[in-house]
């Protein structure tokens, strides 16, 4: 049996973290980052990074001479990603049973993360009900997916991979991962590793307001006014 022996205890340190959980839990009201212990870490990670920028950190951007914010700018890099990823993702399904990369998608996440709720899968592909609802039926025609009551819920749908769809799925899952390696460029891995953990914080971010299913109607002033974007 193993005694602490309290006077080694380093009582300062204990202090001191427990002031930094403190301003954690305060900072972190709209949940922008996980209240987990990686979330914490993460939270005193971003702590440390510098805040301000030198002469030798700014960048120029296309615009930025007529005011065009660094915002303005991000949002449409990432679009214009979003449309290079899929162009790319249309090649690797180029002559195959696939329809859309959507299709493919789907079954890599029930492939990856098991059996789930016709929502869930939805959802964790970041679509809206009618659409995922079109695709789910696509690959129940097609035989790639499963749908069964639920065990524990009735009243529930699961949906699972099937033999037919993991094959289809492998056959093509060698210019999948191409078409993923394509998109990565010419970074350095230190550049993929600090590209997945800025975007890492962006999802952070987005993703507990995406859950609260706000009216696109009152999306945007909801938000606005909740994160004090006001200047």
């Amino acid at each position: 049996m193993y005694t602490i022996n309290i006077n080694v205890m380093n009582l300062d340190l204990v202090k001191e973290v427990l002031n930094l959980m403190e301003e954690f839990n305060m900072d972190n009201k709209n949940s922008v980052y996980p209240h987990t212990i990686e979330g914490f870490k993460t939270w005193v990670s971003d702590q440390e990074s510098p805040n301000q920028y030198s002469e030798d950190t700014e960048t120029d951007w296309d615009g930025k001479e007529n005011g065009r914010t660094a915002e303005s700018m991000i949002s449409t890099l990432l679009v214009h990603l979003n449309r290079y990823a899929k162009t790319y993702s249309k090649s690797a399904i180029a002559a195959s049973e696939f329809s859309t990369q959507e299709e493919f998608i789907y079954l890599i996440n029930l492939k990856s993360f098991g059996e789930m709720s016709k929502i869930d899968l939805i959802r964790k592909n970041i679509h809206e009900k009618p659409v995922g609802s079109l695709i789910i039926n696509r690959l129940l025609k097609q035989g790639w997916i499963e749908q069964n009551d639920s065990t524990q819920d009735k009243r529930q749908k699961l949906i699972h991979i099937t033999e037919k769809g993991l094959t289809v799925l492998e056959h093509q899952m060698n210019k999948i991962r191409q078409a993923t390696q394509i998109v990565s460029g010419n970074l350095s891995y230190t550049e993929k590793m600090d590209l997945i953990r800025i975007l890492n914080k962006l999802v952070k971010f987005h993703h507990p307001i995406y859950n609260r299913n706000i009216e696109n109607r009152d999306l945007i002033e909801t938000v606005y006014k909740e994160f004090s974007f006001e200047k």
